[in-house]
């Protein structure tokens, strides 16, 4: 253990054999088991692990936030005193005060009745005996140190009139009212874009540097993990396994865990695209641990000694403790040294003459209205403007931009297989506008699937697998031994054992989940997926093995991809050609090491620097582009560029050009490897 006072400064947390236990239908079962930790003032703690690790309960264990029925035991110490056993009246006066939080969901972090200025007064006054007034004052102090623009105004708004990324800076100001002694982040980026992660991640230094404070940041995002944390701790099956400084985990890990970890993370820097290192297998049910080392069923250098005492944790260097017995052989090993990487799918399919896809000048407007009982027009809403692609066979085309950009409308409209309301959307060849026979329609509707972004919402949980599979066999005319010999084709395609027909949804993992809603949209042979943020809800080891998955049967049978993403590390990892869009258009599209290489548009510049690298000497020494402001409403688009008022580029063009900017939108042209549309370049 480290002393009380490090270099870095005071410690402020001290938790030791931190236990906390959950009931259950088979009895009491340890989430978290036996955890030591110490924060230290102005420093960051970074908890990392997979779903159910016990990240998320050894924090709301320390926050007094279990659930009836949970209990925690061990010693839990805030600058010397016990947390653990406090009342609720007793608990209450820390959290708010000494403690803030910071939810992974900001919406349901705030009260929906009221303004958000008065939320974080209340949080004020709270703990502190002090004027309405004085409270209002520094609610809109606070505001304005998070980046809320115009405070003042803004603090008489509610939840709902905030984007994502700006209530979870309203959670942060709430979090920091009181100058707290300590920070507990629950993955505060995961729901965001990668323009607003860098924004919030941002403020959450500024909130760090204001207080003084200790941060403990729960993230299963290692490029956050490099950029912003100074110790690392990974959990797995309620513990810590290994614990280390930030730079010394990322570069010599010496727990098989965490190097699969890393070898699971896509690279936006990859210049090879090679397949990624999953961690095969899942974390055992904290009812059925094994006796030892519980990673012991999953781990290539499992030996006997492994399976007969769970390793403790013991320190092997300065400052660096590991929970392995094979630790040693680990040290100085890289991903695919340990784990097996899937081989490179095989060259795909020749495309065939014409694209599976093509789009042209798609447009798409929604009425703006206004009254509650006579509602009226009072505006339009250019949700998707004049945007075109095409897609050939064995292709990826990938849609990205922020959230309110058009990617998802321009699915639906695609999707629809119905006359758009403007421009042209073919299908094989086939323009749906068209008056269309309905075997044509069915022929169509067959080739185009969708993979959502939720497995676990997509699957009729009342339905086992094998009903779950035949459902577009039947409507698609399949007869009964096609369909069921069809059923177990598509489970041999995406991995899953064949005794898994009987069963439902609920009996599966995320990641098996993610495979039956593949095999569901590949049931009726299509030629293009429409893939909408496909990994976004899995684990990052899970989400390896499925782009793994993605890769191979896009080569094996040729298929072509359409697929909205905001991680772009992801995107980079699958893509062959990407369009970038802002507000509806599409402001620069390309082949993807082009794109990636040397970006055109202002925009694309900044989604770019704000993708985290899970490297810590790299993600800490680039340039990093961080947006201003919000993105204004597709009900208000301006006369010129549509990025124009949030342009890092604009303020230092000479006059005629800012105001061209401003006044003309620009047409995509070629520019170097990419197309794009700026006036600029």
């Amino acid at each position: 253990m480290t002393s009380p006072t490090t270099p870095a400064g005071k410690r402020v947390l001290s938790v030791r054999d931190l236990t906390v236990t959950f009931q259950s239908e088979r009895g009491p079962v340890e989430a978290v088991r036996g955890v030591d930790l110490d924060l230290y003032a102005g420093r960051t703690l970074a908890l990392v692990g997979e779903s159910g690790s016990g990240k998320s309960a050894t924090a709301t264990s320390i926050i007094g936030l279990l659930p009836p029925g949970a209990r925690a035991r061990g010693e839990v110490l805030l600058d010397g005193q016990e947390l653990l056993g406090l009342d609720d009246r007793r608990m209450s006066a820390v959290r708010g005060r000494r403690v803030g939080m910071v939810f992974q969901d900001p919406l349901s972090a705030l009260t929906p009745i009221f303004a958000v200025g008065r939320q974080v007064a209340d949080a004020v006054r709270v703990h502190s005996k002090v004027s309405k007034q004085a409270a209002w004052r520094r609610a809109v102090e606070l505001l304005d140190l998070v980046g809320i623009p115009r405070p003042q105004l803004r603090a008489r708004d509610f939840p709902h009139q905030f984007s994502g990324g700006m209530r979870q800076r309203v959670v942060i100001a709430l979090a920091i009212a009181n100058d707290p002694d300590l920070i507990i982040a629950d993955e505060p980026t995961t729901a965001l874009d990668v323009t607003v992660q860098a924004q919030i991640l941002e403020v959450l230094e500024v909130a760090k540097a204001e207080t003084g404070a200790a941060v403990l940041l729960i993230t299963h995002d290692l490029g956050v993990v490099a950029g912003h944390a100074d110790e690392v701790a990974v959990m797995y099956a309620g513990r810590v396994v290994e614990r280390a400084e930030v730079g010394e985990l990322f570069a010599t890990p010496a727990m098989p865990y965490t190097l699969g970890l890393l070898g699971s993370v896509p690279s936006p820097e990859a210049t090879r695209r090679l397949p990624l290192v999953p961690i095969e297998g899942e974390p055992p049910a904290p009812s059925q641990r094994p006796a030892g080392c519980p990673f012991a069923p999953r781990c290539p250098l499992v030996r006997d000694d492994c399976r007969d005492k769970e390793p403790a944790l013991t320190e092997i260097r300065q400052r660096h403790d590991v929970a392995c017995v094979r630790a040693a052989d680990v040290l100085g090993r890289r991903p695919e040294d340990v784990f097996a990487r899937a081989e490179e799918p095989a060259v795909a399919p020749a495309p065939a003459a014409g694209p599976v896809l093509r789009v042209n000048g798609l447009g798409r407007t929604f009425p703006v209205t206004k009254g509650a009982v006579l509602r009226r027009r009072v505006g339009t809403l250019q949700a998707v403007s004049g945007v075109s692609f095409s897609i050939r066979a064995g292709e990826t085309f990938c849609l990205v931009g922020e959230s309110g950009s058009g990617k998802t409308t321009t699915l639906l409209e695609i999707l629809r297989l119905r006359p758009p309301e403007s421009g042209t959307v073919e299908v094989l060849g086939v323009d749906v506008a068209g008056l269309l026979p309905a075997p044509e329609r069915r022929r169509l509707r067959q080739a185009v699937q969708i993979v959502m972004q939720d497995p676990q919402g997509a699957l009729d949980p009342r339905l086992p697998v094998f009903e779950l599979l035949a459902e577009p066999l039947r409507a698609a005319g399949y007869a009964a031994e096609a369909t069921r010999d069809r059923v177990v084709e598509v489970l041999d395609l995406v991995g899953l054992p064949r005794d898994s027909l009987d069963r439902f949804p609920a009996a599966f993992s995320g990641g098996q989940r993610q495979r039956l809603t593949i095999a569901r949209a590949l049931a009726t042979k299509p030629r293009l997926l429409v893939l909408d943020e496909p990994v976004s809800a899995l684990d990052v080891s899970v989400q390896a093995s499925v782009l793994n998955l993605l890769a191979r049967l896009k080569s094996q049978l040729g298929l072509a991809y359409l697929v909205v993403a905001h991680d772009l590390a992801v995107v980079r990892h699958i893509a062959d050609r990407i369009a970038v869009m802002y507000l509806g258009h599409i402001v620069e599209t390309g082949g993807a090491e082009e794109l990636f290489a040397q970006p055109r548009h202002p925009y694309t510049r900044a989604l770019l620097s704000a993708v985290p690298i899970p490297d810590p000497e790299r993600e800490r020494s680039r340039e990093r582009i961080v947006l201003r402001g919000e993105q204004r409403s597709a009900a208000n688009l301006p006369a010129g560029c549509v990025f124009a008022d949030r342009c890092q580029l604009r303020p230092t063009l000479a006059t005629d050009l800012q105001e061209l900017c401003g006044t003309r939108r620009p047409l995509l042209e070629q520019s170097g490897g990419t197309t794009v549309a700026c006036h600029a370049v």
